[in-house]
């Protein structure tokens, strides 16, 4: 199980760029004009987890297989989106296709790459880009919440539940805020807001684009940013395009001492898979054997059945049990039968609830 993830942000702002660094490859045309990403670019990515390695190689396995990640280069978006303007039909069904946003903003100064508005604000840029999802719920929902409310007071008891938090969902974008903030009383709610697929319901990460000098500590723009992102719920992290477009041009074995000179520790791939896996409440759990050391994610809070269908849906359908154990037990034991003999190998019916870095071995009959 892998997300997807929409790079989007206004025209110019490193998207194509990110995205050529992250997927490595050439895929989106990156040029200095706006809608030079027309059609949106999708990329599938290795997530990194150095935990695989490790137990590869306590289990023998011959072959590691990493769980994936997907993203999507979505076309710049300007002013009037919400009504069309632009590319803003595309772009806006576009972003309805994914599970989270990953907003570029422009926190670099650089005369030679115009801006569309020719300042340098990313606070300014990020609200442009809200507004038009935001406009674009406002009209879905003050279409949608009467009729419901009418069916509502005709009786219809699913009508009443999204009247209700939908209604709560429109009060807040008259207010001039997100749809994500809305509250939801219980589980029907939640299904409900879930199935209207707003737009602004979607978890944000905002990616801070700087100059090489900031990568490592970014600058007082992007220092804007992420007390944005603490206000609002939403994630960020630090990037810088130009870096990591430089570092997938190199040996793997260089990149190590590349990023050190840079007073960095880790690519920006892996600061953003990392947020947003915290940002959509996912985790991950392993799969071992002679063939192959495999990860696998689901979502944070998931039992032992649903994992078993993430491998394949008749492990869910006739799951019995879970046989399972904690990373560290399997690392600090020496693999299975080491943690075995120590009593840290389990037995979990279908209340257990996955713990990341669960190494897991299910039992089912179809």
């Amino acid at each position: 199980m892998g997300f997807k993830c929409g790079i989007v942000g206004l025209p110019n702002v490193g998207k194509s760029t990110l995205f050529n660094a992250l997927t490595e490859t050439q895929a989106a045309q990156a040029a200095n004009y706006p809608f030079c990403t027309i059609e949106p670019n999708v990329g599938n990515v290795a997530v990194p987890d150095p935990r695989l390695d490790v137990i590869a190689k306590i289990g023998g396995s011959t072959k590691i297989i990493e769980t994936q990640l997907s993203f999507v280069d979505i076309a710049g978006l300007v002013r009037g989106a919400s009504k069309g303007e632009g590319l803003g039909n595309q772009f806006l069904a576009n972003i309805r296709e994914v599970d989270a946003i990953v907003h570029v903003l422009r926190c670099f100064e650089n005369d030679d790459i115009q801006h569309v508005d020719n300042r340098i604000d990313p606070i300014s840029d990020a609200d442009t880009v809200e507004t038009e999802l935001m406009l674009a719920d406002l009209e879905s929902l003050e279409k949608r919440v009467p009729n419901f409310q009418k069916k509502a007071a005709q009786g219809d008891k699913e009508a009443k539940i999204a009247a209700s938090v939908l209604g709560k969902a429109l009060d807040l974008l008259r207010d001039g805020k997100p749809a994500r903030l809305t509250e939801r009383a219980d589980v029907e709610e939640e299904k409900v807001f879930q199935q209207a697929q707003l737009l602004t319901s979607k978890p944000v990460l905002y990616v801070c684009n700087v100059d090489e000098a900031a990568a490592a500590k970014g600058n007082d723009l992007s220092a804007k940013v992420f007390a944005k992102a603490k206000a609002e719920g939403a994630e960020a992290v630090i990037v810088s395009a130009a870096i990591e477009a430089d570092i997938v041009t190199m040996p793997v074995e260089d990149r190590a001492e590349f990023l050190a000179d840079l007073g960095l520790t880790e690519t920006g791939l892996a600061r953003i898979i990392r947020a947003g896996y915290d940002l959509l409440r996912l985790i991950t759990f392993f799969t071992v054997g002679p063939k192959e050391a495999r990860a696998w994610t689901v979502f944070r809070g998931a039992k032992a059945p649903q994992a078993a269908g993430v491998i394949h849906t008749d492990f869910e359908k006739g799951f019995i049990r879970a046989e399972t154990m904690a990373y560290q037990d399997y690392v600090d034991h020496g693999g299975e039968a080491g943690a075995k003999e120590a009593g840290k190998w389990r037995s979990e019916g279908k209340d257990y609830v996955v713990q990341d870095g669960d190494i897991m071995l299910f039992r089912f009959n179809v």
